[in-house]
């Protein structure tokens, strides 16, 4: 279900995007339908799986999940994901008393090493402002209800700090190996819009 939050203006940059790309189109250089299967899979495929193995670690293997809270960096980079926009890493992690949401409010950092591509909403001003002043009307309009007794919590992503959200492990999970767990985390999940869920819920795209 696609959330309401609605789209702003499009930025000058955004729009000069827009224009290469209509030129590109037009000369025959880039297929757009080519186009929009790439943007798709870095930004809710590629990307995402190798957060979702992060995650998939922590729940399965408790050390691991101390060395991911105490340092998540470190504990990132032993799973072979850093570089760029990666390099300075925290995760916080949802409990039954706790629900963590990333965001950014300033422009629109992200984590692209374990999270690939940053979603449309994400970027929008609606989302940046609407998740730190009115966190769970968001939240519901993406369909994740937090109960009254639950804190919600909002993280604000810089060039500095980048945020990952560990999600509640799903109930019944308990014999499934990590490769099983992660298909099971989604991007969303660990921005902190939607909860990790078992069942057929693999990378769908908002």
């Amino acid at each position: 279900m696609q959330p309401e939050l609605k789209s702003p203006a499009q930025s000058d940059a955004a729009l000069r995007i827009r224009a290469i790309e209509s030129l590109l189109v037009e000369k025959g250089v880039v297929d757009p339908k080519a186009l929009d299967i790439l943007v798709d899979t870095f930004e809710t495929k590629i990307g995402p799986r190798n957060g979702a193995k992060v995650v998939a670690k922590a729940w399965s293997d408790p050390e691991y999940k101390k060395r991911l809270l105490a340092d998540a960096t470190a504990a990132i980079k032993e799973l072979g994901f850093s570089g760029l926009q990666g390099e300075d890493m925290m995760v916080v992690e949802n409990t039954d008393k706790l629900h963590n949401v990333i965001v950014c409010t300033l422009c629109s950092c992200y984590p692209w090493p374990t999270l690939g591509l940053p979603p449309i909403w994400y970027k929008s001003a609606p989302y940046r402002a609407r998740a730190v002043s009115e966190p769970r009307s968001v939240l519901k309009e993406f369909g994740t209800e937090v109960a009254d007794d639950v804190e919600v919590r909002v993280w604000d992503t810089t060039a500095e700090m980048r945020y990952l959200v560990l999600p509640e492990r799903p109930a019944g999970t308990e014999g499934m190996t990590e490769e099983q767990l992660a298909e099971l985390v989604t991007r969303d999940s660990m921005i902190g819009v939607a909860r990790a869920q078992a069942g057929p819920t693999l990378f769908q795209p908002r």
